[in-house]
């Protein structure tokens, strides 16, 4: 296929991505970008850092403009351009210039479209009241600025528990506004597992968020006679009346695919523009990248939603590759993602427990807590970790980090080790940086596949967290082997207390007949315990994460999801 026009529907992160890749393999081509709102590329993931004054520039958010693109690539950008129709046997696009209503055609020999998602607004009494905001522009959020004029706004309801949610609730909080998150699952940021989104609760709660979980918006009304609420009052389901006098609506977002259906091309069964390996719809002259498309999930090959702007980048450049002839293959997405909240870092990669479950993927779950670089050296901060692996190869599957210090580059290292296909014995051996400063001879890396090791070579077995919540103590004996100071400040309910010093002379207290769940703070000193006895023939299992996932996933929420 010669390309002497390509034509590209929205700008941003996909978009354009993808004229500047085109522009760089081919200075002949006529390249136009449409994009109908007044900005073309811009920081979208920057935009709450601007609400909460992290980003005190409004104009840091401007990555590119028409001129500058026009500048340095030739390209030509249409902002304020809305493609109404694609005629697919013309290969035209019907244009509107928004500014003045003209209407107009383009031909072209390849389209990309970029048309991103939309901001999810369900049919909820009131939604469309005043002082509501979605965040997903820079038009948004310098509204909201007005709204927000100092001393005119106390209290804020945020709308969704997923990353704009969290971090706008963060942004506002750092305003001084009282906040409060509502979000309908039992849990925030639905990518993790119930016991490492518990971490969140937690943080949430500790500064000074009021969490609603569990408990959908019924609607949006005006306030009552007592109630003060310059923007809406926040009915819940269970009858709370939360007074707002913002409301942030991050209920997430959904494919924009009109474009694409009015073409007729063809829409996956998640809602999202079917593509091929090379970005190519239905139409194989017409190329779709970023939020609006359907993508592979890496890990369990399912049809998959995963509107994240690193994938949304590497998709645009790998469209314009193949249109011009490069090999390009998108081979799916590992929906790797990181999450500040106050003090705490979050991220995962690959599949969670939840999406293995549905795929029917067999899977072994592990949890340890790590410090995040060399205990003796000052301010080493415990990690909460979680992998995923297969329990007959080894594979790793997926993986989960909770941190103050060093998640994000744990995150990193599993991410690479899920794309490449590394097991959990790969892991065990990676030769990673080491510095007192920035980790540890072993690394939280290392140590989570040689503890996957263990479990797969016969070595120990394990318990989760949630098989404590059905504990009986006339089935099964749950033995804490921390130090009796550490019991004195929390002990799981039912469990016996002997220090694992003094575990070797005190054999005889345990019983021969019921299997053992062991456990200590995070995990290290059980699976000591562990092999000890299972040298001295009894059942025994190590609790996975030990106290500190168990304790975590309880004060945070989890044993109600």
């Amino acid at each position: 296929m010669t390309v002497q026009r390509l034509l590209i529907i929205g700008g941003v992160a996909g978009g354009a991505s993808a004229a500047a890749r085109a522009r760089r393999l081919s200075e002949k081509a006529e390249i136009i970008v449409f994009e109908r709102g007044p900005f073309v590329s811009f920081a979208n993931c920057g935009l709450p850092y601007h609400v909460g004054g992290e980003i005190p520039a409004r104009d840091d958010l401007l990555l590119q403009t028409p001129a500058s693109l026009k500048a340095r690539f030739n390209l030509d950008v249409r902002v304020e351009n809305e493609v109404l129709a694609i005629d697919r046997a013309a290969r035209k696009v019907r244009v509107r210039d928004l500014s003045n209503g003209r209407e107009y055609e383009e031909s072209y020999d390849a389209l990309i479209l970029a048309p991103g998602a939309a901001p999810l607004r369900p049919p909820i009494p009131g939604i469309d009241r005043q002082g509501h905001f979605v965040v997903r522009n820079i038009p948004d959020v310098d509204a909201i600025q007005t709204w927000l004029r100092p001393g005119v706004a106390e209290r804020a309801v945020v709308v969704g528990g997923g990353y704009i949610g969290l971090e706008m609730a963060e942004q506002l909080r750092r305003r001084q506004l009282h906040v409060t998150v509502v979000e309908a699952l039992p849990q925030v940021m639905a990518p993790l597992d119930p016991e490492m989104a518990a971490w969140l609760h937690l943080e949430l709660q500790a500064n000074g968020v009021d969490l609603r979980l569990n408990d959908p918006v019924a609607a949006f009304e005006p306030p009552r006679e007592g109630e003060n609420a310059r923007a809406s009052v926040v009915v819940l389901r269970s009858g709370a009346r939360l007074p707002a006098d913002v409301v942030i609506l991050g209920l997430g977002v959904k494919p924009e695919t009109a474009l694409a259906r009015s073409a007729g091309l063809e829409i996956g069964p998640k809602g999202g523009i079917r593509v091929n390996e090379h970005l190519q719809t239905s139409d194989p002259v017409i190329y779709a990248v970023g939020d609006a498309i359907e993508v592979r999930d890496w890990v369990t090959g399912a049809p998959a939603l995963i509107p994240l702007a690193g994938p949304a980048n590497r998709q645009g450049r790998l469209a314009a590759d193949h249109i011009f002839g490069l090999p390009a293959r998108y081979d799916g997405t590992l929906g790797t993602a990181v999450l500040r909240l106050f003090r705490l870092t979050a991220g995962c990669t690959g599949a969670n427990e939840k999406s293995l479950k549905q795929a029917g993927m067999p899977h072994q779950a592990l949890h340890l807590h790590p410090g995040s670089h060399a205990g003796y050296y000052p301010g080493a901060q415990p990690l909460a970790m979680k992998i995923l692996f297969d329990p007959v190869n080894g594979r790793l599957l997926g993986a989960q980090v909770v941190g103050v210090d060093g998640v994000d580059k744990r995150l990193d290292v599993l991410a690479t080790a899920l794309k490449a296909r590394l097991t959990v014995d790969d892991l065990a051996e990676l030769e990673l940086a080491y510095a007192p400063p920035f980790g540890s001879a072993k690394d939280p890396v290392n140590l989570a596949g040689m503890a996957a090791q263990n479990v797969r070579r016969g070595l120990v077995s394990l318990a989760q967290w949630s098989e404590v919540l059905q504990f009986n103590p006339a089935e099964t004996f749950l033995l804490d082997v921390r130090s009796p100071e550490e019991c004195a400040r929390g002990m799981i309910p039912g469990a016996v207390n002997i220090p694992l010093p003094q575990l070797r002379r005190r054999l005889g207290e345990l019983p021969q007949d019921r299997p053992i769940i062991v456990h200590c703070q995070s995990g290290q000193r059980s699976y000591f315990a562990c092999r000890l006895l299972m040298q001295n023939g009894f059942k025994v299992r190590n609790l996975t994460g030990s106290y500190r996932t168990w304790d975590a996933a309880m004060r945070g929420g989890a044993a109600r999801t």
